[in-house]
């Protein structure tokens, strides 16, 4: 397996450059991200219509992941019920150390093979549901351990990865390999590879809800009305889609159904 992600950055003497050359030779190598993440979409895209499938289906999706992969997808799925106003416990995070540990980096933790499995187990997590296993260089042994604990019990599975042909991948049965190249320090994968990892997991949820009905035209319909930020925005929405021209009176109507979605459906009655 060529172990790109390790290998030496394209860049000598790091420590010579200036400000101003160590920030322009990082936006380039950034710019190599969306085209690859281009190249992979036919992958991408394989892997998120599995997810909606075993969602419609009344199941659930489960990242595993270690290091900053890992913690990424947790800060992906903790905003989901509030953006979609969709139940706790749809999509869930499996992380190496726990993700109640999250800030404590615990990367001694992925070389765990049993609490991956563990976990998948406690979770009772069966074949309507479906793992994603993340990591960057497509060996780590937590995901690893989970992926194939899947395939014996006949649960679905994806991966993302940055190395082409990795024993995670080949586990996976909806496989996708971004390949960013060398990092800029070498081997330090929170980088490119997070970069990459970021902007799938805001891809695959944000196209997950809108297949399961969660956004109106463009809009966030489900929103969960937590702050007056957030509801002064939903008021907004509200007389937007009903041409209702009064804020109270939207706000009302907002408040007592408790979405805007739900105001909606009350507003045709």
């Amino acid at each position: 397996m060529p172990n790109i992600t390790e290998s030496p950055s394209r860049y000598r003497h790091l420590e010579k450059m200036s400000v101003e050359e160590l920030t322009r030779s990082i936006n380039t190598e950034d710019k190599e991200i969306p085209l690859a993440i281009e190249r992979a979409l036919p992958a991408v895209n394989e892997l998120i219509k599995a997810i909606v499938r075993q969602l419609k289906a009344g199941g659930r999706i489960f990242y595993v992941g270690a290091g900053s992969g890992g913690r990424l997808s947790v800060l992906d799925v903790i905003e989901l019920p509030t953006t979609y106003g969709v139940e706790k416990g749809l999509f869930n995070v499996i992380l190496a150390g726990g993700a109640e540990r999250l800030i404590e980096a615990l990367e001694q933790m992925e070389d765990d093979v049993d609490e991956g499995p563990r976990q998948l187990n406690l979770q009772q997590a069966g074949p309507g549901d479906i793992v994603v296993g993340i990591s960057a260089s497509g060996t780590t042994p937590f995901v690893l351990a989970s992926l194939r604990y899947c395939r014996q019990q006949g649960i679905p599975t994806g991966c993302i990865v940055s190395n082409p042909d990795s024993p995670i991948a080949a586990q996976a049965d909806f496989p996708v390999e971004v390949i960013t190249g060398p990092e800029f320090v070498t081997g330090s994968t929170r980088m490119k590879c997070g970069s990459v990892q970021k902007m799938l997991f805001d891809m695959i949820s944000t196209t997950v809800m809108i297949q399961l009905g969660r956004v109106l035209d463009n809009s966030m319909v489900h929103v969960a009305l937590i702050n007056n930020k957030i509801t002064d925005r939903a008021v907004r929405m509200l007389m937007e889609k009903t041409g209702i021209m009064d804020y109270e009176q939207a706000k009302n109507l907002l408040v007592r159904a408790g979405s805007v979605s739900k105001a909606l459906d009350l507003n045709k009655l």
